[in-house]
């Protein structure tokens, strides 16, 4: 038995368990915090609870490119040296303590790493394109499955950004509710944000379950 390889494909299984459960978390709570019968705290410790569990989908995105290749390069699917998923591992890693260090530090201090963070997705995003298009294409040697799952992965980092860019009116709405209390507009605004996002994180949703649905069936 290769205990190595066991757990690498445990770690990688893992993958979509966390990311669903925490985007299941996180879709819960933001019931709370857009309940206008909720106290400001109450409402404000469910948007703490929100913004926590959202790190698990954070962290299990950023996991599965380095799980996924290496255990594409133990079995054989991808014709590397070990060093390159060692490589693949290290630059997860880096780019899994800069998200951390985004969710863990507020306003100014943290709009710095928040700007690489940004890139670093968007290099990703071009690169999974890129790697899915060229197996399809017969350009790189690729296994079908491998192919469509980058493509799947890279259409998750695309809904992440999307995502961003449908919160971005939920800041000011949800630090005028912490600093002036409820109002009709505020309330508004901040459910019409939730309402919009939820139907793209669904989205989400159905594509990890593709992901999934192809590392089981594994076509050729």
């Amino acid at each position: 038995m290769d205990i190595g390889l066991s757990l690498l494909t445990l770690l990688h299984l893992l993958i979509p368990i966390y990311w669903l459960g925490g985007d299941l978390g996180a879709f819960y709570s933001s019931r709370f915090m857009i309940d206008p019968a909720r106290s400001v705290p109450e409402r404000m410790m469910a948007l703490k609870i929100l913004n926590n569990i959202d790190m698990a989908p954070r962290t299990t995105l950023i996991l599965a490119f380095p799980t996924g290749f290496g255990l594409a390069v133990a079995k054989g699917w991808i014709d590397l040296p070990g060093s390159a998923a060692i490589l693949v591992w290290v630059l997860g890693l880096a780019w899994l303590a800069l998200a951390w260090t985004v969710h863990l530090k507020h306003g100014p201090a943290g709009a710095g790493y928040k700007r690489v963070d940004i890139a670093v997705r968007y290099v990703v995003l071009a690169g999974l394109i890129g790697s899915g298009v060229a197996g399809l294409a017969g350009a790189i040697a690729l296994p079908l499955f491998i192919s469509l799952k980058l493509l799947a992965l890279a259409t998750c980092i695309s809904i992440g950004l999307l995502v961003r860019r449908q919160l971005v009116p939920l800041f000011p709405a949800i630090i005028a509710l912490r600093e002036n209390g409820p109002t009709p507009e505020g309330d508004k605004a901040i459910a019409g944000v939730i309402a919009i996002t939820q139907p793209t994180v669904m989205v989400l949703w159905v594509v990890v379950l593709i992901a999934c649905f192809l590392g089981i069936a594994t076509p050729v």
